[in-house]
C-alpha cells in the first residue's frame, strides 16, 4: 500500500466505523417509547385524551408529555380536568389550527408584560362572562372583517 493511500482508507475505516457506531449512539440517547399500560393511574388519568394514539406516539413526545405530566398531577383534581379538556381540544384542532394556535403563543410571549397583563385581564372578565354572552359576543367577533376587529380592540375599555 502506498503512503498516499494511507490517510484515504484510515478516513474511509473512520467513516466506516462512524456509520456503524452513531447510529448506535443516537439509539442509547433516544428514549424508549412508553406504553399506556405501563404509565401509573395518575399520568393516565391526565393523559386520557392521547389514549387512542399514546403507543404509536414518537418516544420523544411521549417523554415531553411525561416530564410535564409530573406537574399535572400533582394540581388539585379542577386543575387537572383543565389539562385534560385542554389536552382533548388541542388533539381535536387541524394541524393549520395549531400552527396559528402556536403562532398566538409566540406573539403574546412577544409582547411586553404591561400589554400580555392587560390581555390576560380581559380574558379573565371574558371568562367570568354567563356562556350565553360569551357566545354571543364570540360570534359578533368573527362576524367583523379584520379591520373593524383593529378598530374595535382600540375602542375597547381600559385601553
Amino acid at each position: 500500500m502506498t503512503s498516499s493511500a494511507r490517510p484515504l482508507l484510515s478516513l474511509a475505516l473512520a467513516a466506516l466505523i462512524g456509520g456503524l457506531v452513531a447510529p448506535a449512539l443516537h439509539a442509547q440517547n433516544a428514549p424508549a417509547p412508553t406504553t399506556w399500560n405501563s404509565l401509573t393511574p395518575a399520568q393516565r388519568d391526565v393523559l386520557a385524551p392521547l389514549h387512542q394514539e399514546w403507543n404509536s406516539m414518537p418516544p420523544r413526545r411521549q417523554q415531553r408529555l411525561l416530564e410535564k405530566s409530573e406537574h399535572w398531577v400533582t394540581l388539585p383534581p379542577g386543575k387537572r380536568d383543565e389539562i385534560r379538556e385542554r389536552i382533548q381540544h388541542w388533539q381535536q384542532m387541524t394541524p393549520n389550527e395549531r400552527q396559528q394556535a402556536r403562532e398566538n403563543q409566540r406573539l403574546f410571549h412577544q409582547l411586553p408584560p404591561a400589554q400580555r397583563d392587560q390581555l390576560h385581564a380581559a380574558y379573565q372578565r371574558f371568562q367570568q362572562l354567563p356562556p350565553e354572552r360569551r357566545a354571543q359576543l364570540m360570534k359578533q367577533w368573527h362576524a367583523m372583517p379584520p379591520a373593524q376587529r383593529l378598530r374595535w380592540l382600540h375602542q375597547a375599555p381600559g385601553r
